[in-house]
């Protein structure tokens, strides 16, 4: 008798404790399964789960109503809870325009290996964009860094980053910018080329920088002097380089000299 009533009293505590573990829960919305950037949500996408009330998720709905019609900003997976930085504002589009903050422009530029960085460019990648462009007037040619910490929304039609970061060859980049700077790049890329320079995303620090020159790389010669006689501009040839030859036969040594123009004067000794 006494151990019918031990067992009993062991099983009255133990569900005593075990309602004392349980959490109290609320309900919150979550995607049913993974949802892709860009699309808008629906009934069938979204479900109501429990959460722990005394954990707060911040930025979490708990009406499906509140979702409902908002495209994705982000990927989700499966069960996991929407937030408000997840979604744009209803009715703003779906796809690569819901990625896109009030007034700012997605601008598209043609791209190759070479500028996009040998395939290594994702969405969510930091670069800047250079330009060479020939001068006019014999002004030479130079590159100029014209757009610093620009955002790449999408390579190729990919808005998401691969998750295994395998480089992809794209033929077209969409960059984050500005309305102004979206003039920039167009006015670059009908000008001269244009190259990528792929930088580390934490690296927000813009420089000032002074476009690099031909003959910065490359000594060019100096154009001829100008002399003014008479009010007449009269050109100086550049002095021509001399090269001598000593032949020495025996006792008897002639020196040949010749000018640039392979003219020789010859004088025996």
């Amino acid at each position: 008798m006494a151990a019918i009533l031990a067992t009993a009293l062991t099983w009255v505590v133990f569900r005593r404790l075990r309602a004392g573990q349980q959490r109290p829960v609320i309900q919150i919305v979550a995607a049913v399964n993974e949802l892709p950037a860009g699309v808008a949500l629906a009934d069938k996408d979204i479900a109501l789960v429990d959460w722990p009330s005394d954990l707060p998720l911040p930025g979490s709905f708990t009406k499906k109503e509140e979702v409902l019609g908002h495209p994705l900003i982000h990927s989700l997976g499966a069960k996991e809870p929407i937030l408000k930085r997840d979604l744009g504002l209803e009715g703003s589009g779906i796809g690569l325009s819901t990625k896109i903050p009030p007034g700012m422009r997605a601008t598209a530029i043609r791209s190759n290996e070479i500028v996009g960085v040998a395939g290594f460019l994702y969405p969510g990648s930091h670069v800047d964009v250079m330009c060479t462009i020939v001068m006019p007037n014999n002004g030479g040619t130079i590159t100029q860094t014209v757009l610093q910490d620009v955002e790449v929304l999408t390579a190729g039609q990919t808005i998401e980053p691969d998750p295994q970061g395998k480089p992809q060859q794209v033929d077209v980049v969409t960059l984050l910018l500005t309305p102004e700077d979206s003039q920039k790049l167009q006015l670059a890329s009908s000008q001269g080329t244009i190259q990528f320079v792929l930088r580390n995303g934490t690296d927000t620090k813009t420089t000032d920088l002074r476009a690099a020159r031909l003959d910065q790389i490359v000594p060019l010669p100096k154009p001829p002097a100008v002399v003014v006689k008479a009010g007449k501009r009269v050109v100086v040839p550049k002095a021509q380089p001399t090269y001598v030859l000593e032949v020495i036969q025996g006792t008897k040594s002639t020196t040949h000299k010749f000018d640039a123009d392979e003219k020789e004067t010859g004088k025996p000794q």
